[in-house]
């Protein structure tokens, strides 16, 4: 959005259209000296100016002759309509986008308001002294659209830089969830500010409705303020949040809970860096699938404690997890542990009753069933853990059931 500049008319106290050529003649014949004398204080009054390259300080230059060129060809014209439609075009168009990743906008300001100094300083000195109030008045209106162009300027490539971000950002979350990730990937997220720390969790859950434009910016701030970093898409109606620099799965979920929608929220295992992150991924992801299966789950929900809804389910990787994890521990154990747990469950966890059919102490029967606990991290006494250690024999059974 620019401002319309109001040209010199011939009502105006320059005398009209003669007077407006003169002047602009003057100035016209002064463009070089001006550009100069701007280049100069510039070098001698702004530190930073003389550390940029050659290459930028002459497109600096240019983009001041052609400020300085199309204020004189305004001037002359007395007509707005004469004046180019995009100011940011007819100025900066001289100088390449990339300028803007080289000069920020605090000090493309800087260099702007130099610049119509050292006009303003020599207009006395280059025109007739009738004509010089119409030529300040004239240089305050074209200053006025100089700076609502440089703004344009830098806030479209705010947005181009924004909507490169956005879709960079869905690659590395795609890539991830497509156990894709590498070290490319890597280098990309980098790019988006991930820090490489050890510690990745991915949470996934329902997007919030309606999705709030900067959802993802407060993700970010939320994490950063816990002192991890932040990864987010949304795919669908699904909202994914991979959290770097993480030390409790379960805390770091707690931290972004807010942000999803009404449903289940589930985070997956902490790996060790991104390019594994897949692994927390398909866990979260079989989990959320899973969920329904357990209306009273907490939220957020380890997609640990989710294993027996995700083995009904068909997931493959929980049903070895459980043989591997559970059922292969306890059959190596010196105790008869797993005839131990299949007496308490059939005994319908009856430790009196499971004594008996094992002829043993009940103390017997704690002491095992704590050494089970030990092994597994999961304790036959909870009714959620306990089915969870049912499946686990079940299946476990099944993996090792004798070749027919």
């Amino acid at each position: 959005m620019s401002a319309r500049v109001v040209p010199t008319t011939p009502d105006d106290p320059s005398g009209g259209g003669a007077s407006r050529d003169r002047a602009a003649d003057a100035l016209r014949r002064s463009t070089g000296a001006l550009s100069s004398a701007a280049m100069s204080r510039m070098l001698s009054d702004v530190p930073w100016f003389a550390e940029l390259s050659a290459e930028s300080r002459s497109w600096v230059g240019q983009i001041l002759q052609a400020g300085i060129q199309g204020f004189v060809d305004w001037f002359r014209s007395g007509d707005a309509e004469a004046f180019p439609g995009d100011t940011a075009a007819a100025v900066f168009g001289a100088a390449p986008r990339s300028m803007t990743g080289v000069i920020t906008l605090g000090q493309t300001v800087d260099l702007v308001r130099l610049g119509i100094e050292v006009v303003e300083a020599h207009v006395d000195d280059v025109v007739d002294p009738e004509d010089a109030p119409a030529v300040h008045g004239a240089v305050l209106r074209y200053a006025r659209e100089v700076a609502f162009a440089t703004a344009e300027v830098y806030a479209r490539a705010a947005e181009a830089r924004g909507a490169w971000d956005a879709r960079l950002e869905a690659l590395v979350v795609d890539s991830v969830l497509r156990a894709e990730a590498d070290e490319a990937i890597a280098s990309r997220a980098s790019a988006l500010g991930w820090a490489q720390r050890e510690g990745v969790t991915v949470v996934l859950g329902p997007a919030p409705s309606p999705r709030t434009e900067d959802l993802f910016d407060q993700v970010r701030r939320v994490a950063r303020a816990a002192g991890m970093d932040a990864l987010c898409a949304t795919q669908g109606d699904r909202l994914v949040v991979i959290l770097g620099g993480v030390v409790d799965a379960d805390k770091a979920a707690h931290a972004v809970m807010r942000f999803f929608g009404d449903g289940p929220v589930v985070v997956g295992p902490r790996t060790d860096d991104l390019p594994s992150a897949h692994a927390s991924a398909r866990a979260a992801l079989s989990g959320l699938r899973a969920a329904a299966g357990w209306p009273d789950a907490p939220r957020p929900v380890s997609s640990d404690d989710l294993l027996p809804e995700r083995v009904l389910a068909g997931d493959g990787h929980a049903r070895r997890h459980l043989v591997e994890e559970v059922f292969v521990p306890l059959s190596g154990a010196k105790e008869t542990l797993i005839d131990t747990l299949t007496a308490y469950f059939q005994q319908g966890q009856s430790l009196e009753a499971a004594a008996r059919a094992l002829f043993v102490h009940p103390n017997t029967v704690r002491y095992r069933l704590r050494q089970a606990a030990e092994l597994t991290g999961l304790s036959a006494t909870d009714p959620r853990e306990g089915l969870t250690l049912q499946l686990a024999l079940v299946l476990g059974r099944q993996a090792h059931r004798p070749t027919l």
